[in-house]
């Protein structure tokens, strides 16, 4: 059965759904229309990959992102952030599961490289982080290869969600923007291409499209979902030390969720 029509057929049944969520808030961002009218109906879970900080010293990136939430400590805004999630969530009827990894701005090297003393670590963290600066490592696109044990540990963790809950389709972002914890969190939806689901990610879906040629090697289709929407603002202002950085105007915008399927949109 084509996965358009596998789509079809389980929104027509209450089997449970996984959704994979790259940090505290993409989920309802990108899917909390659909999320919250299924969980009427079925049990829908939320799994968030990467949900912790590491302690300092911080990048440049890492410091400027902290400003933005008004939140100075790492550690303070990450427990404020698994709070903001897990209320969200119980309040649409969804069971939320945090993973535990760090967050790609906070994200250390396995075998940093020799400083000859902390002191070097402290005046610039750069040194010792995967991805040292947001525009030029994080947004680029570009998996480092220190990230691949995390992404194998991940499939093999998302399996195991996958046999407990019993998820008949399971939900990852397409990675519209190209933040790498949005593309790993792809590569590990796509290795259940039997249940895979993907989702454009919203509010980077504002300003960018998905990968065309990504897309069109893989054959996957968009839908979309409209349903509810009305609601989904308030949801996201839920979320309060990521809503006011991410809407600086204060306008969140009312855009209909759009999800990716393999297949023709005339399957049977």
């Amino acid at each position: 059965m084509p996965l358009r029509s596998r789509v079809e057929h389980s929104m027509a049944g209450d089997a449970p759904w996984l959704f994979l969520s790259p940090h505290l808030d993409d989920a309802v961002l990108s899917c909390g229309s659909l999320i919250e009218a299924q969980a009427k109906g079925r049990q829908i879970i939320v799994a968030t990959l990467f949900t912790e900080a590491m302690p300092s010293p911080h990048t440049r990136a890492a410091r400027s992102f902290m400003r933005q939430c008004t939140v100075p400590d790492a550690g303070e805004l990450f427990q404020a952030r698994q709070s903001e999630d897990r209320a969200v969530l119980q309040d649409m009827g969804v069971q939320s599961i945090h993973l535990g990894e760090v967050d790609a701005l906070f994200r250390k090297r396995r075998k940093p490289p020799l400083l000859g003393s902390s002191q070097w670590e402290r005046l610039l963290p750069e040194l010792t982080h995967r991805y040292p600066t947001y525009r030029f490592d994080i947004a680029m696109g570009r998996i480092a290869k220190g990230d691949r044990a995390l992404i194998r540990r991940l499939r093999s963790d998302v399996a195991g969600l996958m046999a407990q809950t019993k998820a008949q389709l399971l939900f990852c972002p397409a990675g519209v923007g190209k933040h790498v914890d949005h593309l790993i969190t792809r590569e590990v939806g796509k290795g259940h291409q039997d249940n895979v689901v993907m989702y454009s990610d919203f509010p980077y879906d504002l300003a960018a499209g998905p990968d065309e040629t990504h897309m069109s090697k893989l054959g996957f289709v968009p839908w979309t979902w409209d349903t509810g929407l009305d609601a989904k603002a308030g949801r996201i202002r839920q979320y309060p030390t990521q809503a006011d950085a991410l809407f600086r105007s204060g306008v969140i915008p009312l855009k209909p969720e759009t999800y990716f399927v393999p297949g023709h949109l005339d399957a049977d």
